[in-house]
């Protein structure tokens, strides 16, 4: 008997179950085809249920669709990490059970407030702040109970930004949409349209055409689980955001005044250095470079996470200009007082006048100044004053036999003897310190040439880099 009576009561709440699906899913009946008798049919069926999602069965899913057109880039704070931007957003989703005759109600859409419909609570991940554009207060509802939604957004949100390249850098952003609540039992996100179909778009409709350049839109669908236990997951949508940075403004106002200077100080390794004029030149030059680096400094892009290469190109320009005035100084020291100097180091000789100096092709040999001297006083060197006077004589004259002189004639020979003594030894000391300075002024034209040479290799390395950076930034937009 109790089972009998289970069985009816099971089949009665079946039926009434099922009576209830059909009367949801019935189509809206209009009086009269109007907007006014649609809302009203509308406002009973509808406009009571804002508080759940509209569908027969509470655990079936609401598949949402999304897509959005990048209206403009409006700006990138490589400080705070941040990207500024305007999207169109649009989402679709259907009203399970809802639909009316067209011809019946005399429309197959309507606006309706957006207030009077369930909206999801799908957000961007990155959002940083509150969005700042125009609100939009309707939604179109059709027929077959699809509903459409389309909103201005400002979004500025959270990009991890590399500027090493800095201005050749290519930035790729992400805009995450998910449910914020709403597991993917509830709610499951969709593309719209073929991620292709919105770059178009986005190009198409895109109204900024300032310093950075869109590339490319890549998107996909993923899920992901944000508890502990990985019990319940989420549904996303990601889309990544590649940026370009039109370097040009950078090139003219940064790259191509520091190479002007860094070049007028390489050209001035042609001044004479023990000229005053070639410091005065050099210290011109870094004044105007700093002055220079002051002005621009606000184009440079400030972060504390890498320091872009270009700021290092200009450290390097600057450090070079100032080793460059120091050379000269101690150059212009040298060949003003290398007289005074004692004589050079054996281990300064090898490394700098010998392997140094063929490397930058100055491998000459100091000539040894002491061979003229023994030659010109050959005659005064080994004998007595009466001997080197007879033998002066003797070669002068050709005579074989020697002269025989008084006493006042030898007292004076002795007398120039010793005269003669004397200047040789300030000669011999002459030629030893201009030996000793010439070594001096050797060393000081193997540092300046060799600094001339490191000037040239960095210009040279730098400028291909920079030229290879440029190509790279040139030919991606071609790979993508």
């Amino acid at each position: 008997m109790n089972c009998q009576y289970s069985t009816t009561h099971f089949i009665f709440t079946c039926f009434i179950i099922q009576s209830a699906l059909m009367r949801s899913a019935d189509t809206l009946n209009c009086s009269q085809p109007t907007a006014e008798s649609l809302l009203q049919s509308l406002r009973e069926s509808v406009f009571n249920k804002t508080q759940m999602r509209l569908v027969i069965n509470p655990k079936t899913p609401t598949n949402i669709s999304l897509s959005f057109i990048l209206y403009a880039i409006l700006g990138v704070d490589e400080k705070a990490q941040i990207l500024d931007s305007f999207i169109w957003l649009q989402f679709e989703w259907s009203i399970e059970g809802l639909s009316w005759d067209p011809v019946e109600c005399g429309t197959d859409r309507i606006t309706l407030p957006r207030k009077k419909l369930w909206r999801s609570d799908v957000v961007i991940n990155e959002f940083m702040r509150d969005n700042q554009a125009p609100d939009t207060y309707y939604v179109y509802l059709y027929n077959n109970g699809k509903a459409e939604d389309r909103l201005p957004v400002h979004v500025i949100s959270s990009c991890n930004l590399d500027i090493y390249t800095f201005p050749f850098d290519i930035q790729n952003c992400t805009f995450t949409f998910n449910s914020y609540k709403h597991t993917n039992t509830d709610i499951q996100l969709y593309l719209l349209e073929p991620v292709e179909d919105t770059f178009q778009k986005s190009l198409k409709y895109i109204e900024t055409k300032g310093e950075w350049q869109l590339i490319a839109i890549t998107g996909r669908k993923s899920v992901s689980s944000y508890d502990i236990g990985g019990i319940e997951s989420w549904d996303e949508l990601v889309y990544h955001i590649v940026l370009k940075r039109r370097p040009t403004l950078y090139v003219v106002n940064l790259l191509i005044p520091s190479y002007c200077l860094i070049t007028l100080d390489l050209f001035s390794f042609l001044l004479p250095p023990q000229n005053v004029d070639r410091s005065a030149f050099k210290m011109t030059l870094i004044l105007g470079y700093t002055v220079f680096l002051l002005l621009m400094n606000d184009l440079l892009p400030v972060t504390g996470n890498t320091i872009p290469l270009i700021n290092v190109f200009f450290s390097v320009c600057l450090a070079l200009m100032v080793a460059s005035l120091l050379e000269t100084i101690v150059v212009t020291n040298i060949l003003c007082g290398s007289s005074d100097y004692p004589p050079l180091p054996n281990w300064i000789k090898v490394c700098c006048l010998h392997y140094l100096a063929r490397m930058v092709c100055l491998g000459k040999k100091i000539s040894d100044q002491n061979s003229a001297p023994e030659k010109n006083t050959k005659y005064i060197i080994s004998c007595s004053p009466e001997k080197e006077i007879n033998q002066i004589r003797y070669h002068e004259k050709g005579i074989k036999t020697p002269l025989n002189l008084d006493g006042q004639e030898l007292k004076e020979l002795r007398k120039l003897h010793e005269d003669l003594l004397t200047i040789r030894q300030h000669v011999d000391k002459h030629f030893s310190s201009d030996q000793n300075s010439k070594e001096w002024i050797h060393l000081g034209e193997v540092v300046d040439r060799f600094l001339f040479a490191l000037y040239v290799i960095f210009l040279t390395v730098s400028f291909f880099t920079i030229l290879l950076f440029w190509m790279y930034w040139s030919s991606f937009d071609k790979k993508t």
